[in-house]
C-alpha cells in the first residue's frame, strides 16, 4: 500500500488541525496560571476560559479538574473521594483497576452489561464509590449508566462514569464524577479531566485546580482539548463510515467468524471486537501490520501481554474465540474507503 490506513482510535486518535492551532496558542502563554504576576494572570485567563468552553461542549454544570489523562482522573476519583467501599465493574479499563486492586469487582453477563441484580446487592453499605466504564475500550459495548446511577443514588453512593471513550461522542450519561482524556477524540496525548459534580465530594490534595490536584496545568494541551471537543460532530463520524464496516459483519458470519456486536447489550458504532476463524489475534496484527493497517488486540494498555481479555473473559465468551478476536475503531478522520479497503483485506485474510 502507498500510504497507511489507521484503526486504531480507541488507543489514541491523530491530533486534530484546530487542537494542534490552540496548542501553538497556548505555547505563546508560558506563564504559570498559578503566579501572581501579569504573566500568570494572563494564563490564568486562558485556563478559565478553556475550563468554561469544556464544560459547556460537553453540557456539564459541575466542577472540573484538569488532569494528565484519564489515568489520573481516575487516580484522583478513587483514592480521594468521600466514600467508603470501592466497587468496580469487571470490565474497567487496566488504569482504573489498577488504582483500586483489592476493590470489589462487579460482574457483567455474557453480553456485556452490568449485572444489575448483583449492584443492587453490592451498594447496600456505607455511602459506596462505584466505577462502571460508558463505553468499553475493547467491544465498544455501552452501559446503561442512567439505571445503574439510579442504583447507586438510592443506595446514597457515589458513581463514577469512565467517559474516555464516550466524551465528544456521545451526551454524557448521569453521574456524579467523570473521566475524560483529551486524545481519544483528536485533543492530544497527557491531558484529560475529572468531572465532578461537588468539590465536597473530594478530599483536597493541594497544590493547583482549587487545591484538587498537585502539578502545574498543562496550559496548551488544556487549550488543545477544548478546541477539539468544540469541533466534536453530532454524530461523531458520518453514516456512510460506520455503515462501511457493518457491511462486512455478514461477510464474518459467514466465514465462521464472530461479529461480537451481535452478542452486545448495547453495542457502539465506533468499535469493533471481531473474531477471525481460524487465525490467531497476534498473526492477524502481524499480517494487517505489513499490509498497511493499524488495528489492535484490545486495549493499548495491555495488548502486549498476550494474556486473554480480562474483559472477554469477564463476559465468558469461549477462550478459543477471544483468542482470534482483534479490535476496529474508528475516528474522527476515518473516512468510508479506508473502513473498505480494511473489510476487504479481512475478506481476504479470512
Amino acid at each position: 500500500m502507498s500510504s497507511r490506513i489507521y484503526l486504531d482510535h480507541a488507543a489514541t486518535s491523530p491530533l486534530r488541525p484546530e487542537a494542534a492551532e490552540a496548542m501553538r496558542e497556548g505555547l505563546g502563554i508560558w506563564a504559570n496560571p498559578s503566579s501572581p504576576h501579569g504573566e500568570g494572570r494572563r494564563a490564568k485567563v486562558a485556563l478559565e476560559d478553556a475550563r468554561a468552553r469544556v464544560k459547556a461542549a460537553l453540557g456539564w454544570t459541575g466542577e472540573l479538574i484538569f488532569t494528565s489523562g484519564a489515568s489520573e482522573a481516575a487516580a484522583l476519583a478513587l483514592t480521594h473521594a468521600h466514600a467508603g467501599a470501592r466497587l468496580v465493574s469487571a470490565v474497567e479499563h487496566d488504569a482504573l483497576l489498577g488504582c483500586v486492586p483489592d476493590a470489589e469487582r462487579l460482574p457483567v453477563r455474557p453480553d456485556g452489561a452490568l449485572d444489575m441484580e448483583i449492584l443492587a446487592e453490592a451498594v447496600q453499605r456505607e455511602r459506596p464509590l462505584v466505577a462502571v466504564q460508558h463505553i468499553n475500550s475493547e467491544t465498544g459495548n455501552r452501559q446503561d449508566l442512567a439505571a445503574i446511577n439510579a442504583i447507586v443514588r438510592q443506595a446514597g453512593g457515589l458513581l463514577l462514569a469512565d467517559c474516555a471513550q464516550s466524551a465528544g461522542k456521545f451526551a454524557l450519561p448521569p453521574c456524579d464524577m467523570a473521566i475524560i482524556s483529551a486524545h481519544k477524540f483528536g485533543g492530544p496525548i497527557g491531558v484529560g479531566a475529572l468531572l465532578v459534580r461537588d468539590y465536597a465530594q473530594l478530599r483536597p490534595v493541594g497544590g493547583h485546580e482549587r487545591g484538587y490536584r498537585r502539578g502545574t496545568e498543562n496550559l496548551p494541551g488544556i487549550m488543545g482539548m477544548a478546541a477539539a471537543l468544540e469541533v466534536c460532530r453530532d454524530p461523531y463520524l458520518p453514516a456512510d463510515v460506520t455503515n462501511a464496516l457493518e457491511q462486512l459483519a455478514q461477510h464474518c458470519r459467514e466465514a465462521g467468524g464472530m461479529w461480537l456486536s451481535d452478542i452486545l447489550s448495547d453495542p457502539t458504532p465506533y468499535i469493533r471486537a471481531i473474531a477471525m476463524p481460524s487465525m490467531s489475534a497476534s498473526a492477524q496484527l502481524m499480517r494487517f501490520d505489513m499490509a498497511g493497517f493499524a488495528i489492535s488486540q484490545g486495549s493499548a494498555c495491555s495488548s502486549g501481554t498476550m494474556k486473554t481479555s480480562h474483559v472477554l473473559q469477564a463476559m465468558a465468551l469461549d477462550e478459543a474465540v477471544a483468542a482470534r478476536t482483534i479490535r476496529v475503531s474508528l475516528g474522527w478522520n476515518t473516512t468510508r474507503e479506508e473502513v473498505e479497503a480494511f473489510a476487504q483485506a479481512w475478506r481476504q485474510l479470512a
